[in-house]
């Protein structure tokens, strides 16, 4: 299992939490939560998170109450699942919405890539839904394996993170492009600050070295200032000034603190009111976290 050392979880103390420090939210037990690998809290409907399991599953979705409980599934039409990696929520011209990334690519093989933009429903029920638009792209320069994906509402923008190539490269795509032509994702830099494996692990485990650095998730805070990036250690937290670009804010330092213990880091996502991020990992069971930036 890929996740990190626990951090010490809040217990009954009544004082705000410190920055960097992580509650146990739930646990997550369902089997059907098993090969979880995008979470998005919604913005619709009060304490429900959304979250989608791996590519090899069902084109779905679940609501999930902040304990872990499954609340409802909901089966996706009109797409197919090549492997789903990552999700966002966000809001526009007063509807909700959620981002579905099919944007991984363990091999190197895929040629074209899609987002799906999907209305949150107005019920916590099973149902089927229909995406509102989707996303056809690719690379600019070849193949690559991508597992975060945010979304910018002011810039109309979707920012997509590499996961395997160091340091990873940041990307940027239209969120509603003119017209169905396939897209080409532009680069727009490099992200700074990843932690690099001391000098002993890259002795003794050096497959375990290269995996800790590696971005599984992303997600902008509901007010566009920070972006929060996972690893399979570690959670990055890029700031942004008013006048910044995002390329200008993942360039500089990010603080950076050691995840809580999880079952393969894989998804990530700040809550609606932005003064917390939840997380939790890809196997069953797995703890559901709430960190405080």
């Amino acid at each position: 299992m890929l996740g990190a050392a626990a951090l010490g979880a809040c217990s009954g103390s009544h004082t705000p939490p410190e920055p960097g420090s992580s509650e146990l939210a739930g646990m997550m037990l369902d089997p059907q939560l098993s090969e979880i690998s995008g979470l998005a809290a919604s913005r619709r409907h009060p304490d429900v998170l959304w979250m989608h399991d791996d590519g090899g599953n069902p084109e779905r979705l679940f609501a999930v109450a902040t304990n872990g409980d499954r609340l409802a599934t909901l089966r996706i039409e009109g797409v197919t699942k090549t492997d789903w990696e990552d999700m966002a929520a966000f809001e526009l011209d007063g509807r909700s919405y959620l981002l579905i990334a099919d944007t991984g690519d363990n091999g190197g093989l895929r040629r074209s890539l899609q987002l799906h933009v999907i209305e949150e429903p107005s019920k916590i029920e099973n149902a089927r839904l229909k995406p509102a638009w989707s996303i056809a792209f690719r690379w600019p320069d070849g193949a690559r394996d991508c597992e975060a994906v945010a979304v910018d509402v002011a810039r109309k923008q979707v920012l997509l993170i590499s996961k395997k190539r160091q340091p990873p490269e940041l990307f940027a795509l239209p969120l509603m492009p003119a017209g169905n032509a396939l897209q080409t994702a532009t680069r727009l830099g490099e992200l700074a600050g990843i932690p690099q494996a001391d000098a002993a692990l890259q002795k003794s485990n050096p497959g375990r070295a290269k995996l800790q650095g590696q971005v599984t998730a992303a997600d902008i805070s509901p007010d566009g200032t920070t972006l929060a990036v996972m690893t399979y250690r570690y959670l990055l937290q890029y700031s942004r000034q008013p006048k910044q670009s995002w390329a200008e804010a993942v360039a500089g330092t990010p603080r950076v603190s050691d995840l809580p213990w999880l079952p393969q880091a894989e998804a990530l996502g700040w809550s609606a009111d932005g003064r917390s991020l939840y997380a939790t990992g890809e196997f069953i069971p797995a703890p559901l976290y709430r960190i405080t930036p």
